[in-house]
């Protein structure tokens, strides 16, 4: 069957790579594997939710097969947020969560991201654990009473069930409450565009961002299960940008199709990125005295800028490998406060176990009602370093990038540059591609190198 997990789950062609058959494997492997996180005596319970795309509504189906097979309860949550899974798994002290989303992929994507007992990430051994069992085909699977049953009306309940009262409406309430309470309801005045992506976030993005006092002016909120991400959301801009000015916003916010992510443009619809968002709120809880450590954790992709600014006010950075998993472990394994990616992944563990898009718009607007300063002003802060990425086909990534001619030229453009600048040299994760970034306060000379390098690692 291959290596199923990537960065984030497991992804594919919905109905093809990502078929009803391997969701009902996952499912029931995933059982198999975790399903020993639960109190003694109770019933085994899984949290399901999904975006709207339209294979989410097959594939849900397989999963609640799967897990049900497998003699797990499931706790059907319809379509929310991934934060918002893993938030109401760790609430319902269910065994695990699962979120049915290919995230900011097209919608013929689809995919699945499964979360262990309290809403935490996989790690590498957990996920080649639950890929065994799913390629063996051999989880257990009970009869009679011991199939697992599904909580499906508001309301209803089954024989076993240790849960409170459950109704979807309810359960959406519930997360939307959790966000306003951590981050509070002060943010009359404050007027934001939000590019939902027709996504998961499209009713509870724009609820949240109400319920907490800010006038909200929706966009891209109409999911019908066909377009989402179709031209929209935070790997899009331009509509969002666009709509801030026409309406004279004071931000604008824009997440992906399971509202992981958060992006932002100010008021004159210029953008924000993650390392800016980063830079604003690991700011303002360096202030407060509730940034551990004094330390950000980003990944090696964060530009320049945010570490020369990050250094000046005393902040030191801790960086990971690309993907929010990696930014997660360091957090946990460090007790840190804050931590994300440029591309707008921002976890705050005190509140969640994974990215939160909707949280991260919330504490963002939070910081402009507290200083009362545009976005603009805050975002400032970070100077961005030019960048250069050049992506060479080679043969074997990993040989290139450890061959010595192309070490020693990495060594000597680091030389010199000095505190000026920086280079990544990264095997890509799905090609075989090397790519060289190279950051540098002179753009011309970003190039250069970049190019010097490029050849190098070409010739190998």
């Amino acid at each position: 069957m291959g290596r199923l997990f990537g960065t984030d789950g497991v992804r594919g062609l919905a109905n093809d790579s990502l078929s009803p058959e391997l969701a009902l494997r996952l499912a029931g492997a995933a059982a198999q594997v975790l399903g020993t996180e639960v109190r003694s005596g109770r019933r085994k319970v899984a949290v399901v939710g999904r975006d709207p795309r339209a294979s989410g509504e097959m594939l849900e189906a397989a999963v609640t097969a799967g897990l049900t097979a497998a003699g797990m309860d499931v706790l059907p949550v319809g379509v929310l947020p991934t934060p918002a899974v893993a938030y109401l798994t760790a609430l319902h002290d269910a065994s695990l969560g699962v979120m049915i989303s290919a995230s900011h992929n097209p919608m013929p994507d689809n995919g699945i991201k499964i979360f262990a007992a309290g809403g935490h990430k996989l790690d590498d051994a957990v996920e080649d654990r639950i890929e065994a069992v799913a390629a063996a085909g051999d989880f257990a699977r009970p009869t009679g009473a011991g199939i697992g049953r599904v909580l499906a009306a508001p309301g209803s309940r089954h024989p076993g069930f240790d849960m409170p009262e459950f109704s979807l409406e309810g359960t959406h309430e519930r997360y939307i409450e959790h966000l306003v309470e951590v981050t509070g309801r002060d943010l009359n005045g404050l007027t934001v565009v939000v590019d939902c992506a027709h996504g998961a976030a499209s009713e509870v993005g724009p609820a949240a961002y109400r319920e907490a006092g800010a006038q909200v002016i929706a966009i891209n909120a109409e999911p019908d299960g066909l377009n989402i991400n179709d031209g929209v959301g935070s790997t899009h801009m331009a509509q969002v940008q666009r709509a801030v000015r026409e309406h004279g916003a004071d931000l604008g916010l824009a997440h992906d199709g399971d509202a992981d992510r958060c992006l932002a443009v100010d008021a004159a619809g210029e953008l924000v990125d993650g390392d800016a968002i980063m830079a604003v709120l690991a700011l303002g809880m360096h202030e407060a005295g509730t940034l551990a450590e004094n330390t950000l954790v980003a990944t090696v992709m964060s530009n320049l800028g945010l570490h020369i600014a990050m250094r000046d006010a005393g902040i030191t950075v801790r960086t990971t490998g690309v993907g929010d998993r990696y930014v997660l472990e360091e957090l946990r394994s460090g007790g840190f406060a804050l931590g994300g990616e440029q591309s707008g992944h921002v976890v705050f563990p005190r509140f969640g176990t994974t990215g939160d898009g909707v949280l991260t718009g919330l504490q963002l607007m939070a910081r402009m009602a507290a200083t009362g300063k545009p976005l603009a002003e805050l975002a400032n802060v970070v100077q961005k370093v030019p960048q250069v990425l050049v992506n060479v086909p080679v043969t074997d990534k990993v040989a290139a990038t450890a061959a010595a001619e192309v070490r020693a030229a990495v060594q000597e453009a680091e030389r010199v540059l000095g505190n000026s600048g920086r280079i990544l040299l990264r095997p890509s994760g799905t090609e075989e591609l090397v790519r060289v970034m190279v950051e540098a306060t002179d753009p011309a000379q970003a190039g250069e190198i970049a190019d010097d390098i490029a050849k190098r690692v070409a010739a190998v």
